[in-house]
């Protein structure tokens, strides 16, 4: 089990580091009026987004086998639900971000990089969040 978590820690490493730059991406993308710039930045968002969505797969799946074998924290562990819950939220973020992907790939983003700084803050909080949860174990 404990390749297993090893093989966890890489894979939401890597996954948050792909949700930590792509919306960072996104507030060079929204600021940009030249077109040569708008084409690097949509093909490094597609590439970038294309490289973390197995990471985020194997995130789960991985955490998906350390839940199995602990099942007693089903339904008893208030901590593990909320954990779930965050990780879930994070999942529906990252195929937000692909959306956005599309969306300004064919350059027509509404926003200014205002909203997306903000937006790029949302995985920070995630993932103190989960940290909490599994390290402190507050409930």
């Amino acid at each position: 089990m404990e390749w297993i978590k090893v093989l966890h820690i890489m894979m939401f490493t890597s996954w948050f580091a792909g949700l930590f730059y792509l919306p960072r991406l996104f507030v060079n993308h929204a600021m940009t009026d030249n077109e040569a710039v708008h084409q690097q930045l949509a093909i490094m968002e597609r590439k970038l987004y294309r490289f973390v969505t197995p990471m985020m797969w194997l995130t789960v799946i991985t955490g998906s086998i350390m839940a199995y074998d602990q099942w007693s924290y089903f339904g008893s562990q208030l901590w593990f639900g909320l954990k779930v819950t965050t990780v879930l939220l994070l999942m529906l973020y990252h195929f937000y971000c692909g959306h956005l992907v599309k969306v300004f790939a064919q350059s027509k983003n509404v926003r200014d990089h205002v909203f997306y700084r903000f937006f790029n803050e949302i995985p920070v909080f995630g993932l103190v969040a989960v940290l909490i949860f599994v390290i402190v174990r507050p409930f």
